[in-house]
């Protein structure tokens, strides 16, 4: 490569080198600009910053999601049905064959009942059937000696 094809393709390339440099310098300008409005005073530098750059621009709309109350389909429904469903479920649930084992009914209803002391139900105390201490053999010579005595 000669010299010559490396200078002219410095020279074409120089133009573009020297746009960009231009609009770097532009963009430092316009901040010392926005820089060289705000007052001397040191509060509320970064207020006045922010509304310096966004004077031009139109103000962001401040309605949110959060302040629109979304109809539920379901809750619409529900209050505009007055038909209480209480006998055409009873109509079905005792129509069915299918009768569920008493182990499981009892299983379901201990379960269902309260875990707080006062609501379990009394465990029931089995008595251990009386044993005496006197043999038949023995009540019978007590009977002979007490009543042989009158």
């Amino acid at each position: 490569m000669s010299a010559s094809i490396i200078r002219r393709g410095l020279e074409l390339l120089s133009d573009d080198i020297k746009v960009a440099g231009k609009s770097q310098k532009k963009k430092n300008s316009q901040t010392k600009s926005v820089m060289d409005q705000i007052s001397s005073n040191k509060q509320g530098v970064r207020k006045q910053i922010r509304l310096l750059r966004t004077h031009g621009k139109a103000p962001k709309s401040k309605t949110t999601v959060k302040d629109k109350h979304i109809k539920n389909a379901l809750e619409e429904y529900r209050k505009k049905q007055k038909k209480n469903q209480l006998s055409s479920n009873l109509e079905y649930f005792l129509g069915t064959s299918y009768k569920t084992q008493e182990t499981h009914t009892k299983k379901i209803l201990h379960q269902n009942t309260g875990r707080l002391s006062r609501e379990q139900p009394d465990k029931k105390v089995v008595k251990p059937k009386e044993k005496s201490v006197f043999t038949e053999e023995e009540f019978q010579k007590f009977q002979e000696e007490y009543f042989s005595k009158l």
